[in-house]
């Protein structure tokens, strides 16, 4: 497949996804059951990368803690007002291992599925979580030397950052994943970067991973670089995403790496390998509707502008059509997508939906098509699939 030099890319929340299949069918849907007309829409809509959110395996400590956590609770009945307990299906970013999850059909269905994208030009992306694990991830009994632990004294002033694991064969204290900023990830492990041999078996996670798609949308890109480990930790390391990106595309030459990247440092991600940086300043900007700042933003090189991945929501911000007028919203997105870069697109935005759906969740709620909305996205998709806009020059 060619490489195009301003691609589109399309997030779609696969447990969601599938959820509303099962409903449809009658039955239990995994991957194999998506439909060849739906793969065939996103490719007409021209769609160059489709990435699948959450298809790793979870495990049950980081599903009851999804469960249990009254703050997460209260935004998950905010959403889905007839919430079960079934329908919190614990954090895609909480990752116990790096095979497809099995309620989704496994490696096998992911590889039969990823097949059909490439015969309509499309190529997969999936998620790489490298700041921390699950609870329950096979390193906490094998390798507990792997994270960053602690100390009873931390466990009692610090409760939101550290929790008590039992083992099997002992109880120990390990650190939360957490950044420099805000409390812990209460269904996560910090993974320790001090140690080399971690790096090298996360390293060996990476290049396998990248075996099963053609690029990986990096969670919280920012946190494993060795001055802000450093920040959090107190802990100097070594650079780990040269060494990484470096192994990968050894493998996998035209792999791609896209960050989520925040504080400024998607110049520093951009020099260190990654094909595409979140771009959250633009979207920022628009959504304070201030026009200055816009457009010294688009005054940079487009050594720059031509990696940054442009958004007007994703499944951590709110819906577009929740944040933005319907006039704002179209002039908004006019001025993201026909933008040099990377133009990222999620599931249900092309329809209008206001409710930002929890990665914790399974199912989603049951929204009204904005058709004034979709008939202005059907607009602008037309015109992004033309060559000027996918292989031009810009100024």
């Amino acid at each position: 497949m060619a490489t195009v030099r301003y691609p589109a890319l399309y997030q779609i929340n696969t447990r969601v996804w599938l959820t509303e299949l099962s409903q449809t069918l009658g039955r239990s849907a995994t991957l194999d059951e998506i439909p060849n007309s739906e793969l065939d829409l996103l490719a007409k809509q021209g769609f160059d990368w489709i990435w699948l959110l959450s298809v790793w395996q979870t495990g049950l400590a980081g599903q009851k803690v999804s469960r249990e956590n009254p703050e997460w609770r209260r935004e998950f009945e905010e959403t889905l007002p007839d919430l079960q307990e079934q329908d919190i299906a614990g954090s895609g970013f909480a990752i116990t291992d790096y095979h497809v999850h099995q309620a989704l059909g496994g490696d096998a269905a992911l590889a039969r599925l990823r097949e059909r994208l490439r015969q309509r030009g499309m190529k997969l992306m999936l998620d790489f979580v490298p700041n921390h694990t699950a609870l329950d991830h096979s390193w906490v009994e094998e390798h507990p030397e792997y994270y960053i632990v602690g100390t009873e004294q931390d466990l009692a002033h610090s409760p939101e950052n550290y929790v008590r694991v039992a083992r099997k064969t002992d109880q120990r204290i390990f650190a939360h994943g957490r950044d420099p900023y805000f409390p812990g990830w209460p269904d996560t492990l910090q993974l320790k970067y001090a140690n080399s041999d971690m790096q090298a078996a996360l390293l060996g996670e990476l290049t396998r991973i990248a075996g099963q798609c053609d690029g990986l949308r990096c969670d919280m890109a920012m946190l494993v670089l060795p001055e802000i480990f450093q920040q959090t930790w107190g802990l100097p390391i070594e650079p780990f995403w040269p060494q990484a990106i470096q192994c990968v595309r050894k493998q996998v030459p035209e792999f791609c790496f896209l960050a989520e990247v925040y504080w400024d440092r998607e110049w520093t991600l951009q020099q260190q390998g990654f094909d595409y940086t979140y771009d959250k300043r633009l979207y920022d900007r628009l959504r304070d509707k201030i026009a200055r700042p816009v457009r010294e933003h688009l005054y940079a090189g487009l050594n720059y502008q031509d990696k940054l991945a442009r958004f007007l929501e994703n499944h951590d911000e709110p819906r577009a059509a929740a944040v933005f007028s319907p006039t704002v919203h179209q002039a908004a997105a006019v001025l993201t997508f026909l933008s040099p870069g990377l133009r990222f697109f999620q599931q249900g935005q092309l329809t209008g939906k206001h409710k930002r759906i929890s990665p914790h969740l399974n199912r989603g709620p049951l929204e009204p098509v904005d058709n004034a909305l979709e008939h202005f996205y059907d607009q602008l998709l037309s015109v992004l699939r033309r060559p000027v806009f996918r292989e031009g020059s810009w100024q």
